[in-house]
């Protein structure tokens, strides 16, 4: 193992980025397992130095007068054929040739050396993706699974991921070689290496994908409060800026709504609604109800719940299909909201009024 050996590992670090500290180890721990298989009685006293001139393999043994242990000890004479001035009390340094291993101690040391490459590739995907959790990646589709599941390739080194059944949004439907976004969940070890876990129904994904859509989101002037959606159908956005100059539902809309709709694009036509945040929660709440119109909207005081009245023709319009806008527009906000028509208000009024009363007495 000469030169060339020493910058087959500095090949190896450039194109796959494994440290040569670390195939350095391998080596060694690869060289001691073939010794080992040959020589399976073999003490602690095999060395191998590692210089640039190469790898220097072998064993020391202390040369005494009667040899009592033949893996730690040799004789004088025999120490003298090596050294002609070793003498009893020095330590003999017994050369290995590599090329003499036998084939099967050889073909171990070749699997110690491969294995060891791969736990390395396995351990780079793993702290790379593993560091990118909560970020949105491009990805292609490799297969479409008979579970459902979806394999996708990620990055340059096409590292493969998985978008499971109940991380795909409703309706969606992809084909091989056909590319995406997606949010990457997590990253799980396993016996097979890192397992890359995407999602298309996480909020996160909205976020990231205004956040690469508005340059007012990325560079902190336009802030994103809270996102609550049902995937494939319909998400609620709250947006706020510092700078009462700043018209944040505007700058994520963009010019001619170009910016809202590169996100729905991405998401297959998915409607999002974005509202402007506020501490007032009954402002927040009325803004939350969009599209529709609230007349008025009071905080109750039992926990964090608003009455809305709103128009009666507009009654439909604020709870939404199968209860959707209401149910998205607490979420959103954090607050219990109970929808009334305004031909309601009235009666309304009439018990609170006879419940303080009744409380009074």
């Amino acid at each position: 193992m000469n030169s060339e050996f020493f910058e087959a590992i500095a090949q190896l670090e450039k194109e796959k980025g494994i440290p040569q500290q670390y195939m350095l180890e391998k080596i060694n721990q690869a060289l001691m397992t073939a010794y080992r298989r040959d020589n399976p009685n073999a003490g602690d006293n095999v060395v191998i130095e590692m210089t640039e001139k190469g790898v220097h393999m072998y064993v020391a043994k202390d040369v005494v007068e009667e040899v009592e242990d033949p893996n730690l000890q040799i004789s004088r004479d025999d120490a003298k054929k090596i050294n002609g001035r070793l003498k009893i009390g020095d330590v003999a340094k017994i050369d290995v040739r590599t090329k003499e291993f036998g084939r099967i101690a050889a073909q171990t040391a070749k699997q110690v050396i491969i294995q060891g490459i791969r736990e390395a590739e396995r351990g780079m995907v793993f702290e790379q993706y593993n560091s990118r959790q909560q970020e949105i990646l491009t990805a292609t589709v490799l297969r479409v699974e008979n579970s459902g599941s979806i394999t996708v390739s990620m990055g340059p080194d096409k590292t493969e991921a998985v978008l499971a059944v109940s991380e795909q949004a409703a309706g969606e439907v992809f084909v091989e070689g056909e590319m995406m976004k997606v949010y990457v969940l997590e990253v799980r070890r396993n016996n097979r290496g890192p397992q890359v876990m995407v999602s298309r129904t996480h909020p996160g994904l909205v976020r990231r994908l205004f956040e690469l859509e508005v340059p007012e989101i990325e560079d902190g002037t336009v802030e994103i409060k809270s996102v609550a959606r049902e995937a494939g159908s319909r998400t609620k956005i709250a947006v706020w800026a510092a700078d009462e100059n700043v018209d944040p539902v505007g700058a994520c809309v963009g010019p001619r709504g170009g910016r809202v709709g590169a996100v729905v694009d991405e998401l297959r036509g998915e409607k999002i609604d974005i509202v402007k945040y506020s501490p007032e929660i009954t402002e927040f709440v009325a803004a939350a109800l969009s599209p529709a119109k609230a007349i008025t909207v009071t905080a109750l005081p039992e926990g964090k719940s608003c009455r809305v009245i709103v128009p009666d023709d507009q009654l439909s319009l604020a709870i939404g299909k199968e209860g959707q806008n209401a149910r998205l527009a607490a979420r959103l906000t954090g607050c219990k909201v109970d929808i009334k028509p305004l031909s309601q208000a009235g009666e309304l009024e009439a018990i609170e009024v006879e419940d303080e009363y009744i409380d009074e007495e």
